[in-house]
């Protein structure tokens, strides 16, 4: 994959990097580590500046996470009611957590979008959560900009900063993202624990 993607910003630029990073966004397998860096490499050997970069990916950023917030929007609570109604008994979930999951969101929403775009996985996923609980759309791009432009620079800057060794960070930020799948599926283990427990001291 890591050819393609190379292969893609070497013959169309600042637009590869664009249409590469929103694919990103709305397929997180994609290695964003690797587009921002090898692009931030690019910038010492071709026409390309980090600035330019920077930019570009950001736009890119932004089109995808607003595609996801779009698909959250038409989902919306409603429709989640209604899988919970069906589904609800399995997974251990009820209305009422909906309803203080949303009312959590609208109280501290717009920093969780802002915190979660320089996490691995999350950076995308935040998007949708933000789209169901109707955050205000001017407020969610504004959090989604200020996190994704901070995330990109960074990456960009190390590329430019490595030269040739911009595999070397690639590893890095492997190795940092690895360590956050951990600890996601660490929580995700111990909700699933809670809500099994909750529903045995229900019955």
């Amino acid at each position: 994959m890591e050819k393609w993607l190379i292969g893609i910003m070497e013959e169309f630029g600042y637009a590869g990097v664009m249409f590469l990073i929103a694919l990103e966004n709305i397929f997180p397998p994609i290695p964003s580590e690797v587009i921002l860096t090898f692009a931030g490499f690019m910038t010492a050997s071709t026409d390309l500046s980090i600035a330019g970069v920077v930019l570009s990916s950001t736009a890119g950023s932004l089109l995808g996470a607003v595609l996801l917030y779009g698909l959250g929007l038409q989902m919306g609570v409603e429709k989640l009611e209604k899988i919970v109604d069906r589904w609800g008994h399995l997974l251990r979930v009820t209305k009422k957590d909906i309803y203080k999951a949303d009312s959590w969101f609208d109280r501290y929403g717009a920093w969780t979008v802002l915190f979660c775009r320089v996490i691995p996985l999350l950076r995308s996923l935040i998007s949708i959560p933000a789209g169901i609980s109707e955050m205000k759309f001017r407020t969610f791009l504004l959090f989604t900009t200020i996190g994704t432009f901070i995330w990109n620079s960074i990456l960009v800057y190390l590329g430019a900063t490595v030269g040739a060794s911009w595999e070397e960070i690639v590893k890095y930020i492997d190795v940092y993202s690895r360590f956050i799948y951990i600890v996601l599926l660490l929580l995700l283990i111990g909700i699933i624990f809670m809500l099994v427990f909750r529903g045995k001291r229900i019955r």
